[in-house]
C-alpha cells in the first residue's frame, strides 16, 4: 500500500499549465540551444581548419585534417560531455538542482570563447589548444543534461510532463539549425567582403588571414545564448521533489512552490519527517536498487548508447557523406570560406526539414501514444531507412537519384528526433527515485555519449575508402560509407531490442514511477516492532 502523497507534490501533479512552465522550459531549453549549437557547430569548420593548418604538402591529403586529428577535434568535446553527466549528475542529488545548475552555464560560456582564442605557434599546438577548451567546454554541456531533464520533470505536472521534457531537449534542435544559419551569414559576409580565389591559390595561403577569423566567431558565437540565460537560472526555486523529498524541508518547498503556483500549500513538515531516512535509504550500488530499477538504467543506458552512435555519426560526418554521393561540390572546385557556406547550407536544410519537426512531433505526441511506442517506431524507420540507403547505395551515388538519397537521409534524423533521440533523454528523469534521479539520468546519459565517441570516432575511420595510397601513407584502410551505413542500420536494430526493457511512464506521477511511496511504507513496516501473539 502507498504512503499518503505529499500535497505540494499532488499540487504540481496536478496543476494546469501556467507560465512558470513555459518559463521553466525556455530557461531550461536555453542550455540545450547552446549545448546542441556548441557540439554540432564544430562539423562546420573542420574542413576549413584542415585546409588553414595542413594544406602544405608535407602531409598525406593537404587542405585535409589528419584522420586522428580531426577525429580528436570531433571527439574531445564529448569526452569532456561524459565526464561532466556523470560529475553533475551525482553533484544535483547532492547539492541541489539550482546550486549547480549556474556552474554548468559559466563553464560553458567561458569555454565557448576560449575556443575561439585558441592559440599556438605551429597548427598541432593550435589543435592541442582547441581540444584542451572543447574538453571543458563539453563538461559544462555535460552537466546540462540531468539537470534540465531532472529540473523540469519535477516541475511538470504528471499530464504533459512528457511533453515538457521534451520541449526542453527540442531546443536542441534549433541549436543545430542556429549554428548552421549563423554559419551562413557569416562565410557570406566574408565571401562578400574578401572575394574568393580558386583553390589552388587558397592552398597557398591567400585567404587564410580571413578564413582563419571565421572559424574563430562560430565557435565564440555559442557564449551569447548561454550568458542571457545565468540570471534567469539564478532566480529558479529549487524543485519541490529535492527540497521536500531529499533535504526534508516541506516549510520550504511547500513556500517555493506556492509562489510559482499561486496557491496556498501547507507545509506538512509532520509528514515529511516520517518518511524515509537518507540512512535507511538503498543507494545505487545497493542490491534493492538492482532489484527495483537494475533493468530499467540497463534499458535507458543501452538504447541511449545504441542510439547516438547512429545519431552522432550522421549530425557529425554529413558532410563526408552528401560529397560521396556528390551532393556537395569537390573541394577542389571551392575556396575555403564557400566550403564553409555550403555545407552549413547543407546542414542548415536538413535541420529546417527534418531534425527540427521531429523533435516537435515528438513534442506533440508524447503524451497521447507514450514513451515507449514513439521509441520503438523511431528505432524501427531508423532502421529501415539505413538499409534501404546502404543496400542499393551504388543507385544512390548516380547524379540523377542524389535527391532521393537526401530525402531518405532526412527521413532518418526525422526518426531520429520523432523516436529515440527524444525518448531517452525524458524517460530517466521520470523513472528513478528523487535522491538518485539526477545521478541515474547523468549516468545514462554518460552512456549515450560513450555512443557518440564510437560514433565520432569509428565512423570516422570506417567511412574512409580503401585507397591504398593513402593506406601507405599512415592512414588505417576503411570499409567505405555504404557498409558504414549497413553498420548503422544494425545499431539501430539492437536499439529497438532493447527498448523492450524501457518502462512507460505516460501518465503516472514520478513518485508511482520510483515506488518512492511504496518504499517508505515497506521501510516504515520494517521498523515497527514484531505483533507477539499470546
Amino acid at each position: 500500500m502507498a504512503r499518503e502523497q505529499l500535497e505540494v507534490l499532488n499540487a504540481l501533479d496536478v496543476a494546469k499549465t501556467q507560465l512558470y512552465h513555459f518559463t521553466a522550459i525556455v530557461i531550461a531549453g536555453m542550455g540545450f540551444f547552446t549545448d546542441a549549437y556548441d557540439l554540432f557547430c564544430i562539423s562546420l569548420v573542420t574542413k576549413l581548419l584542415g585546409r588553414i593548418y595542413y594544406h602544405e604538402d608535407g602531409y598525406p591529403k593537404p587542405g585535409t585534417l589528419p584522420p586522428n586529428v580531426s577525429a580528436a577535434v570531433n571527439g574531445v568535446a564529448f569526452c569532456g560531455t561524459l565526464a561532466g553527466q556523470l560529475f553533475f549528475g551525482w553533484l544535483g542529488d547532492k547539492m541541489g538542482r539550482k546550486r549547480v545548475y549556474g556552474m554548468t552555464l559559466m563553464i560553458m560560456v567561458i569555454c565557448s570563447i576560449a575556443s575561439g582564442l585558441s592559440f599556438g605557434k605551429d597548427p598541432k599546438s593550435v589543435m592541442v589548444t582547441l581540444c584542451f577548451f572543447r574538453f571543458w567546454l563539453g563538461f559544462g554541456i555535460g552537466g546540462d543534461y540531468p539537470l534540465s531533464a531532472t529540473i523540469m520533470s519535477e516541475y511538470a505536472n504528471k499530464k504533459t510532463r512528457g511533453a515538457f521534457i521534451a520541449a526542453v531537449f527540442a531546443m536542441q534542435g534549433f541549436g543545430i539549425m542556429a549554428g548552421g544559419v549563423f554559419a551562413i551569414i557569416v562565410s557570406a559576409a566574408f565571401k562578400a567582403s574578401y572575394p574568393a580565389p580558386a583553390y589552388e591559390v587558397d592552398a597557398l595561403g591567400s585567404t587564410v588571414s580571413q578564413a582563419d577569423y571565421l572559424w574563430r566567431i562560430i565557435l565564440m558565437f555559442g557564449a551569447i545564448p548561454a550568458a542571457l540565460t545565468y540570471y534567469w537560472r539564478m532566480k529558479m526555486p529549487e524543485t519541490a521533489r529535492y527540497t521536500a523529498l531529499v533535504a526534508k524541508n516541506a516549510k520550504q518547498a511547500a513556500a517555493d512552490m506556492s509562489k510559482v503556483l499561486q496557491v496556498e500549500i501547507e507545509a506538512e513538515q509532520e509528514k515529511v519527517a516520517s518518511t524515509t531516512e537518507p540512512k535507511g535509504a538503498f543507494g545505487l550500488f545497493s542490491k534493492e536498487f538492482l532489484r527495483r530499477h537494475g533493468l530499467h538504467l540497463l534499458g535507458t543506458t543501452s538504447t541511449w548508447f545504441l542510439l547516438d552512435i547512429a545519431f552522432y555519426s550522421q549530425n557529425l560526418f554529413q558532410k563526408d557523406i552528401f560529397s560521396a554521393i556528390g551532393w556537395l561540390p569537390k573541394a577542389k572546385t571551392m575556396n575555403a570560406i564557400e566550403e564553409v557556406y555550403k555545407i552549413a547550407r547543407a546542414q542548415t536544410l536538413i535541420a529546417l526539414c527534418s531534425t527540427v519537426p521531429g523533435y516537435w512531433f515528438t513534442v506533440a505526441f508524447i503524451d497521447k501514444v507514450g514513451r515507449f511506442a514513439i521509441q520503438l517506431m523511431g528505432f524501427f524507420f531508423m532502421t529501415v531507412f539505413m538499409f534501404a540507403l546502404a543496400i542499393p547505395y551504388n543507385h544512390w551515388t548516380h547524379k540523377e537519384n542524389r535527391i532521393g538519397f537526401v530525402i531518405m537521409y532526412s527521413l532518418t534524423f526525422f526518426f531520429a528526433n520523432f523516436g529515440p533521440n527524444a525518448t531517452t533523454f525524458v524517460v530517466p528523469a521520470e523513472i528513478f527515485p528523487a535522491r538518485l534521479r539526477s545521478t541515474c539520468h547523468g549516468i545514462s546519459a554518460a552512456s549515450g555519449k560513450a555512443g557518440a565517441m564510437v560514433g565520432a570516432f569509428g565512423f570516422l575511420y570506417a567511412a574512409q575508402s580503401k585507397d591504398r595510397t593513402l593506406t601507405d601513407k599512415g592512414y588505417p584502410p576503411g570499409i567505405g560509407v555504404k557498409n558504414s551505413l549497413i553498420v548503422l542500420g544494425v545499431v539501430n536494430f539492437l536499439g529497438m531490442m532493447f527498448t523492450f526493457l524501457v518502462p512507460e511512464s505516460k501518465g503516472k506521477s514520478l513518485e508511482e514511477m520510483s515506488r518512492e511511496n511504496e518504499e517508505e511504507m515497506e521501510m516504515e513496516m520494517e521498523s515497527r516492532p514484531p505483533v507477539v501473539m499470546t
